[in-house]
């Protein structure tokens, strides 16, 4: 069973005074800081001093590849502005950085080798971005005391790095009780072997993993979505297992009707083709009484 989750406080202030250029990010009554820096204001940043702690640090950018997932490098260090200055030379691929800091300066090189190693954990788990790092961190040794306190640093470092607009350890479903998912999900059973569970998210629409698409498309279906749902199935996100065609993990669609055409083979309304254990379409569900 998941806590009780309480309403929260935070701070953006515009170091600039523009939305595009740098900003901090705090949350109340934590001692933790977040710093979100554009790359081309990275030497604009080297005379702030608190910049110069220890902490740890994420590289934001697109692929440069066919991938359709931007990138993130997870990174510590003693002293971030120096490391993020030594980026600009080693690294071309990443547009944003964004740093978290302690403002009473406790966190120390165990410290941060464990928070790297941990959110790096979490991001290829997670699996929104491309994690670019070329090796695994080393996870230090610290106490019971240290590692508890930590890994509440981690909760509030995801709450911050998302609130910045990245969702790279953001899990595609929130974790919840069994009775809870089976009221949260929708249902597609129809022609040809279809056979799906989904969840509506403020991201969009989320296949569950083990979910049977038909094995099938009707003649009429169009182009892009047969390129779509081939790329599916040549990426290893659909694959075929006791001869039926199944998600090999959670998947996250732009729509739910995006999601209801690559399950049932054919064009689809997802509004209507979604339906509630009840049998209620997520149209009904979503709609407003009056």
């Amino acid at each position: 069973m998941t806590g009780k989750v309480f309403a929260k406080t935070i701070k953006l202030f515009l170091l600039d005074g523009i939305p595009n250029g740098r900003m901090t990010c705090e949350l109340s009554n934590w001692t933790g800081k977040a710093y979100k820096l554009p790359r081309n204001m990275i030497k604009d940043s080297s005379r702030r001093e608190e910049l110069s702690s220890t902490g740890v640090y994420f590289l934001f950018g697109k692929s440069d590849m066919t991938s359709e997932k931007d990138v993130i490098y997870i990174g510590e260090a003693e002293n971030i502005i120096k490391r993020l200055s030594q980026h600009l030379n080693e690294k071309d691929y990443w547009n944003e950085a964004v740093v978290l800091i302690s403002k009473d300066d406790n966190l120390n090189k165990a410290h941060i080798k464990y928070l790297e190693n941990r959110l790096h954990q979490i991001a290829v788990k997670v699996n929104r971005y491309e994690v670019k790092n070329s090796n695994t961190p080393t996870q230090p040794s610290i106490s019971e005391s240290d590692q508890a306190e930590m890994e509440e640093f981690i909760e509030n470092i995801k709450m911050l790095v998302n609130v910045l607009g990245f969702k790279a350890f953001e899990e595609l479903i929130q974790e919840q009780t069994n009775d809870k998912k089976v009221s949260s999900n929708f249902f597609i059973k129809s022609a040809r072997g279809a056979n799906a569970q989904g969840q509506q998210t403020s991201d969009g629409f989320v296949v569950l993993k083990d979910s049977e698409i038909a094995s099938s498309t009707v003649d009429s279906y169009p182009d892009g979505w047969k390129n779509s749902r081939q790329e599916l199935i040549d990426n290893g996100t659909i694959i075929e297992k006791n001869g039926k065609l199944i998600f090999s993990k959670d998947y996250l669609f732009n729509s739910p009707s995006a999601a209801a055409a690559i399950v049932m083979g054919r064009s689809a309304n997802g509004l209507m083709e979604w339906k509630s254990n009840k049998g209620k379409s997520l149209k009904d569900m979503e709609s407003v009484k009056s």
